[in-house]
């Protein structure tokens, strides 16, 4: 039982791995701004229309930007098979630091979805400018990265990892990202 959670833990490394790498893409393109200014991309019904510049810019990284919307995709598919990792981590195991990974990887979740200034926009949370969203969802993520990495070196104290069970750990989460 002690190996299956040590897997799970690696596998959220490299999850979380491509959540960073395909959020820095997304941030070279990404406009934290709740200035509001016309819509003039593809998507003909919108154009016009006043539209906050985050969400502007994530339509344009959507329809515009060459495997944009595959590499959206790819990081909330990741996202969310990191917060389902987690949650089996927490199954299987007695980690210390699994409930504080849950806790910031939800929080960078809802942060996330408030710097898209789109799913939040009408509520309650919308008060909160969108440069502070992106601000939240970026110190999320290093909370989650460091939260992770200390759970890890612990793990590996107790049972070191081979090159087996990286590539094993490895393996089995890219089947997991790309095919399920």
């Amino acid at each position: 039982m002690e190996r299956m959670r040590q897997l799970v833990g690696e596998m959220l490394i490299y999850c979380f791995v491509v959540i960073l790498l395909t959020g820095g893409f997304l941030a070279f393109f990404y406009t934290p701004s709740n200035q509001m200014v016309p819509y003039n991309g593809f998507y003909e019904p919108l154009r016009g229309v006043p539209v906050s510049a985050a969400y502007d810019s994530i339509l344009k990284i959507s329809s515009e930007v060459r495997g944009g919307l595959l590499i959206r995709h790819l990081h909330h598919s990741s996202s969310v098979l990191l917060v389902l990792g987690i949650v089996v981590w927490i199954l299987l195991g007695r980690s210390r630091y699994a409930l504080a990974a849950l806790g910031l990887v939800l929080l960078g979740g809802l942060a996330g979805y408030g710097s898209a200034d789109d799913l939040l926009t009408g509520t309650v949370l919308e008060k909160l400018p969108t440069p502070w969203w992106y601000g939240l969802h970026l110190l999320t993520a290093l909370a989650v990265v460091t939260v992770l990495v200390l759970s890890s070196r612990r793990e590996a104290g107790r049972s070191p990892r081979t090159l087996r069970f990286v590539a094993l750990s490895l393996g089995l989460t890219i089947l997991v990202i790309f095919f399920l």
